[in-house]
């Protein structure tokens, strides 16, 4: 199974979703597998299909990301 097939979320559930620690929206990069906090600088990783919501297993964004 490709990367990006076992990263696809359920629209569903990324319309719910928030970030844990600023409470705002979050972007899904299907590319990266990941789902984005702008506003806390955040990126959340997703593996098997599950979004991770753990800010200890967040990555920092990069400047200008």
């Amino acid at each position: 199974m490709t990367q990006s097939l076992q990263n696809d979320v359920d629209p569903r559930l990324l319309e719910v979703l928030v970030c844990p620690i600023s409470h705002g929206p979050l972007d899904y990069d299907r590319q990266k597998g990941e789902l984005i906090s702008r506003k806390a600088g955040l990126a959340y990783p997703i593996r098997g299909g599950v979004p991770v919501m753990l800010a200890e297993e967040a990555r920092t964004l990069d400047e200008g990301e």
